[in-house]
């Protein structure tokens, strides 16, 4: 590889450094296996948000700032380990968001003030990928409290959709593992439905497809690059498979690299142009 800092390099010559940002009420610790992993499949290096369950919790009272801010920190220690590492050469961030991470995520890309704090750091980050992440979510949805209410919808008024596409690449990934079915038999099938439901109402389909917590219509970014996995839960801790293992996370890695290399192909040609 030739020297100089990442514009000047092929895309296909670059790896990314990786910021994991964990759900709702999770534990970094819960992200650990991920860093291995993903620096096995090509990672630079990986950094896992330090946001823990009572971060979370004081969101019911403080609102989503807080966390957004704390994850800020973290792309700006992430940024610094891109610059330090030969391999990624300073390139824009690849940014892994699980479930509510996903949604902060899309609040770091805001050139609008949320809840008093305006990141704008959509030019930090090259790609952004979300993993069961509740980005539609209905009027009467009771899931996450503040942390769907709040963040989700500034997110989709103010950032919608692929919004800085394509200098920065989106990749949103669900499961239609688990599935609710009004009509069904067995109570666990009616009462994956009913949680469904809550999350992103849908009144008029008796089975809904998910991946335990997140239905596949709320997890599908509109503009954004599209994946819908057959065999992963919503997180880790499950007897299942989630999406930050195996088989789930060989299934996106690839697409992820796609969509941040290309997203860094469209910031040369900007830049060029």
């Amino acid at each position: 590889m030739s020297a100089g800092t990442w514009p000047e390099i092929d895309p296909a010559d670059l790896l990314p450094v990786v910021l994991v940002v964990g759900g709702f009420l999770t534990t970094p610790g819960w992200y650990g296996p991920m860093a291995p992993a993903l620096r096995a499949r090509g990672a630079a290096g990986v950094v896992i948000a330090p946001v823990y369950p009572p971060d979370w919790i004081l969101c019911a009272v403080r609102g989503l700032g807080p966390v957004t801010t704390r994850v800020g920190r973290a792309l700006l220690a992430a940024g610094v380990l891109s610059a330090a590492d030969p391999a990624s050469r300073g390139a824009p961030i690849l940014y892994v968001g699980h479930s509510a991470g996903g949604i902060v995520g899309r609040l770091l890309t805001s050139p609008e003030p949320f809840e008093g704090r305006r990141q704008g750091a959509s030019r930090r980050i090259g790609g952004l990928v979300t993993l069961g992440t509740p980005h539609l979510v209905g009027d009467e949805a009771r899931w996450g409290g503040r942390v769907a209410s709040a963040g989700a919808r500034f997110a989709n008024r103010h950032v919608p959709g692929a919004c800085f596409a394509p200098t920065t690449g989106y990749l949103a990934v669900a499961s239609q593992y688990v599935i609710g079915h009004d009509e069904a038999h067995d109570s666990r099938s009616r009462f994956m439905r009913r949680l469904y439901e809550e999350v992103h109402p849908a009144p008029d389909q008796p089975i809904v497809a998910g991946d335990g917590l997140v239905p596949v219509a709320s997890a599908l970014l509109p503009g954004a690059r599209h994946l819908v996995l057959d065999d992963a839960v919503h997180g880790p801790g499950a007897r299942f498979p989630w999406y930050g293992q195996g088989d789930q996370l060989d299934a996106w890695w690839p697409i992820a690299l796609e969509v941040w290399r290309d997203a860094l192909r469209a910031r040369q040609a900007e830049r060029a142009g």
